[in-house]
């Protein structure tokens, strides 16, 4: 009977009952835990160079894309050689020539263009395009790029190419800076809003942990994103502080009747919870970029949702620990808070209820429709940042002198030089098109193409080459072509392309069949070394590539519409399945393309994922759908700026803050939303919203602020597009959240609590007025008299009166000994145990 009782007590608190037991396991096994976290940093130290970073957006475009197939089929078929353009600045053309003489007796560069043309020399600066002779991912190529800059050392040089990791080092050198910016701002915010000096060490302690194993962590996922590297862990830092200070704050608030150890478990137990259920709504919104075509959203989803999971980690397993060695100095170091409370915020939303919510719903609607013109871009050729790094000041110094280049590779199926030669004469005869480079119409030799088909007459006379020798060379070319017909028809008509008959005759006397002068073999050399590079780049095994130099722009409708048109001039001459046009127009085409579907698949699966959080949080309809509205709606706002100010933002950068914003910043308004529905009915609605805000105020400061700045200084110090871009988005972002939270919210609730209770689905539990005497157990939520009234979550024994309506749980008569009640309660506990 005794078991039987203590089952039925431990059912009806049997979560509670766990999590204490969690945290009680947690707090005193902290040793342990120290232990697992030194092992994780130690072994994070070591394994965070192990990360792999992929530095170009093109890599994560999804496979049916255009750009993704052009590039595999490049890799597949051709070698791309590494290239530079050096700008030398200041000289006259006579040094300019002298310089271009030393630079092609390097035996590294294989292909040197420069000349009196403006396209080369203007403004007394040369401008020499540069091929070396190894592949663009090989390390001897940049070897050969220092040894060249080793050789113009003293001159006034910019060098600008594709090979190297020079932008994405500069990058991180900024993130590194801006990083410790931050990690200022937070000691700087938590030391303001601290209630004791020594909490804040506790609260870095557990923020740099979850960092710094995060950042250790990132190598199992193979590869990241230059993105995700770069501002994960300010992120994270930003949007998880949350965690900590919640956990903090119920610490100081069980601290006030309970000893250490005692509040310590009592908050852990009551904090994974509450801390948990406010990560969903982040993670919520993350998960829905884990939706989007264009892998990098993916790839900063499962970056940043595991820097979440760390921090929760950190938050619950090694943050009670350092409580435990804290705490006595928590208790020494206690000091007046310095925020201030703030009833006129709360005063105001009283009375501005009827006036201010009407005027956000026109303001909503407004920025909806402006932010639909908001001028995205897929490229970084049309962005402005605060901050140029070396690699743009490179190029706009070029630009300047010698204009822009944009280009695409044309793909086609190989084997018929004619209608290559064709489809370069109808692309060239487009406006839109400057000049096109292919083997067919390179020049070789004497005016003559690559591909131009010559008899063995012409051959002869090109090449001064006896004729009985050329025409020897041709049968055996025939004979190893197995074109016998033309070796029983005679030779007189049978013309072969001149790249091919050279290809051949620089085997057949590398083999030993024919003999050459000194000077015919010379040029021949000379010729195959430069014919060998054009095959190399140009012709593959199944494909052909061409070069096609544009007027347009790099993106824009007019570029995408040619592109288009470029697959129809194509197809007239191929398969147009078998067309493929890489290149950066092709690839900001595709990325157009997808932010079509992702952004609207982003937003609807992040406002999906935050609705079904909020409707199990606060059991009601209504309150999921203004919070919702009211987040959308700073998103529509901050997107509307951009759209006033026609300042162009990167399309990346609204769909990553889009997504945080909806499940970061969403939480400022479930705390305020949280505390004004469970105040509501205990107090008139003016004194109701006025405790709301100055309740909500300290944390939506804490936590806005770190986010808030952390945009900023991404934005103004960060010299890549994408990253700058994050950044001014999710600092202005969050600056209207803010603003939004404060001073429209509270309106909104006040207008609409009514619905929000007509919308509410909670089950009420009938409640039952129970009276006993003498020795009783209570356990449950209970409100009621006990020799005075007491209103509670109650586990215990009672000896007295007590008329109690029991919520959630019993109260049971039980035998009185008259024993001490201590000594009754550790007797009840330890039965509770059996």
């Amino acid at each position: 009977m005794v078991i039987k009782m203590a089952k039925e007590a431990k059912s009806s608190n049997e979560n509670s009952s766990f999590m204490i037991k969690v945290a009680t396991f947690i707090v005193d096994r902290r040793n342990l835990f120290f232990l697992l976290f030194g092992i994780a940093l130690i072994f994070s130290v070591v394994s965070m160079n192990w990360v792999k970073v992929e530095n170009a957006l093109s890599a994560y475009l999804p496979d049916t894309t255009e750009t993704s197939k052009g590039l595999d089929r490049m890799e597949e078929q051709f070698i791309t050689y590494g290239t530079a353009k050096v700008m030398v600045s200041n000289i006259p053309y006579e040094e300019a020539d002298r310089i271009y003489q030393e630079l092609d007796a390097l035996d590294s560069i294989i292909m040197l263009d420069f000349d009196n043309s403006r396209e080369h020399y203007n403004n007394f600066s040369a401008l020499y395009d540069i091929t070396f002779g190894y592949e663009e991912t090989d390390d001897r190529a940049l070897a050969a790029l220092d040894e060249v800059k080793e050789m113009l050392d003293g001159y006034d040089i910019y060098v600008s190419t594709s090979m190297g990791d020079a932008s994405a080092e500069q990058l991180a050198q900024e993130m590194a800076v801006i990083s410790v910016l931050v990690a200022i701002v937070v000691v700087s915010v938590l030391l303001l809003t601290s209630q004791t000096w020594a909490e804040v060490p506790v609260l870095l302690l557990t923020f740099c942990s979850a960092a710094l194993i995060t950042k250790g962590t990132n190598f199992m996922m193979g590869t990241i994103s230059f993105v995700s590297n770069s501002v994960t862990i300010v992120l994270q830092l930003a949007l998880s502080v949350d965690y900590a200070v919640i956990f903090c704050n119920r610490y100081k608030e069980e601290h006030q009747t309970l000893g250490i150890r005692e509040a310590d478990i009592m908050a852990l137990s009551k904090a994974i919870p509450e801390i948990f259920s406010s990560s969903l709504t982040t993670m919520g919104g993350l998960i829905a970029m884990m939706f989007m075509q264009f892998g990098i959203g993916s790839d900063m989803a499962l970056c940043l949702i595991r820097a979440i999971l760390l921090s929760l980690l950190a938050v619950f397993l090694l943050m009670p620990g350092l409580i435990m060695l804290f705490g006595k100095a928590m208790d020494k170091t206690k000091h007046k808070s310095f925020i201030p409370d703030i009833p006129f915020v709360g005063k105001f939303a009283y009375k501005t209820r009827y006036i201010v919510p009407p005027l956000f719903v026109v303001v909503l609607v407004g920025a909806y429709i402006i932010q639909s013109h908001c001028p995205y871009v897929y490229g970084y050729t049309q962005l402005e940042t605060p901050v140029q790094s070396d690699a743009m000041l490179v190029d706009e110094m070029i630009d300047e002198s010698f204009g822009s280049d944009n280009f695409v590779a044309l793909i086609v199926p190989a084997g018929n030089y004619e209608k290559e030669k064709k489809l370069l004469k109808e692309l060239d005869a487009r406006p839109e098109v400057d000049h096109s480079q292919g083997l067919a119409n390179i020049e070789a030799i004497d005016g003559y193409m690559l591909t131009d088909k010559l008899t063995a007459r012409e051959f002869s006379e090109l090449l001064e080459l006896d004729y009985e020798v050329a025409e020897l060379l041709y049968m055996a070319y025939a004979v190893n072509d197995e074109n016998y017909a033309k070796i029983v028809n005679g030779f007189s008509n049978y013309s072969v392309p001149l790249i091919d008959m050279f290809m051949f005759l620089y085997d057949e006397v590398d083999e030993g069949y024919v003999t050459l002068d000194d000077d015919l073999m010379e040029m021949l050399e000379d010729a195959h070394t430069q014919m060998q590079i054009a095959l190399d780049q140009l012709q593959g095994e199944d494909y052909s590539r061409m070069l096609i130099y544009l007027t347009l722009p790099e993106e824009g409708d007019e570029t995408f519409a040619f592109l288009d048109e470029m697959h129809e001039i194509a197809g007239k001459y191929y398969d147009v399945n078998e067309v493929l046009i890489p290149g950066e127009s092709m690839s900001q085409y595709d990325l157009y393309k997808t932010f079509q579907r992702d952004n609207t698949v982003v937003n609807v699966v992040s406002i999906l994922a935050v609705l079904v959080v909020l409707l199990f949080t606060f059991m009601s309809a209504g309150m999921p759908v203004l919070l919702i509205m009211v987040i959308q709606g700073v998103i529509w706002v901050n997107f509307a700026v951009p759209a006033i100010q026609q300042k162009n933002v990167f399309f990346l950068s609204a769909m990553i803050v889009s997504s945080i914003q909806m499940g970061a910043n969403i939480d400022y308004a479930i705390v305020i939303s949280g505390r004004f529905m469970e105040l509501k009915d205990k107090m008139p609605k003016k004194d109701a919203i006025i405790e709301t805000m100055n309740f909500a105020f300290p944390t939506i400061v804490t936590s806005g602020t770190m986010l808030a700045l952390a945009g900023i200084f991404i934005g103004q110090m960060s010299s890549d597009g994408a990253v700058c871009g994050i950044g001014q988005c999710l600092g202005r972002g969050t600056i209207l959240s803010i603003f939004t939270v404060m001073f429209v919210l509270p309106q909104i609730l006040l207008l609409g609590e009514k619905i929000i209770d007509r919308t509410s689905f909670a089950v009420s539990i009938p409640l039952k007025l129970e009276r006993a005497s003498g020795l009783m157990r209570v356990d449950g939520i209970i409100q009621g008299q006990v020799n005075g009234t007491i209103v509670g979550e109650f586990h215990g024994l009672v000896r007295g009166d007590a008329n109690l309506f029991v919520n959630m749980g019993k109260m049971e008569q039980k035998q009185d000994d008259g024993s001490d009640l201590m000594k009754l309660t550790q007797k009840e506990e330890g039965e509770n145990d059996v």
